[in-house]
């Protein structure tokens, strides 16, 4: 699945962007450093916006190329935001056959967005995995840290719903 970047606007803090530059600057001399530089940037905005990206290879001297073709390879880098609740539905084998795809659809039209893509209030960032190893309860999806198994397209609204309020 191709990554892609968010078409919110990057909202950067002042106090992100010390962050990140002391971060950079303690490791600017070493470009091994460059996927932890990357890992840490990710937990200081929650995902690596071009924008941070551009900032990381400037301040340590490594083409953007590079700096993009590392966040896009690795499945852990994210280059859009999450919302305050991260939905993700199993993709698997075992879901799938079961009518995730139906449910993943169903969640892109009440979100209106897309995969790897947050709304634009920030509250719902929709995402698809592979296995999330609760095959037995297929098809699963999850809403961060809460998981929502033996479900059909009919059960997407009223879940959603509970997060809205």
């Amino acid at each position: 699945m191709l990554k892609k970047f968010s078409t919110l606007p990057f909202a950067g803090t002042a106090e992100q962007e010390a962050k990140l530059n002391a971060v950079i600057n303690a490791n600017k001399h070493d470009k091994s450093r460059l996927m932890g530089v990357m890992q840490e940037a990710q937990e200081i905005y929650g995902y690596l916006p071009i924008e941070v990206q551009s900032k990381i290879a400037e301040g340590m001297d490594i083409p953007l190329e590079k700096v993009y073709g590392v966040s896009t390879f690795y499945a852990q880098f994210s280059l859009s935001p999450k919302g305050e609740y991260n939905i993700s539905v199993c993709l698997g084998t075992a879901c799938y056959v079961k009518g995730s795809g139906d449910i993943y659809n169903r969640l892109q039209e009440i979100l209106g967005i897309g995969t790897d893509e947050c709304t634009p209030d920030r509250k719902f960032s929709l995402t698809a995995c592979r296995c999330i190893g609760a095959c037995g309860l297929a098809p699963v999806l999850t809403v961060n840290e809460d998981v929502y198994g033996r479900l059909g397209v009919d059960d997407v609204d009223g879940i959603v719903a509970k997060y809205k309020n």
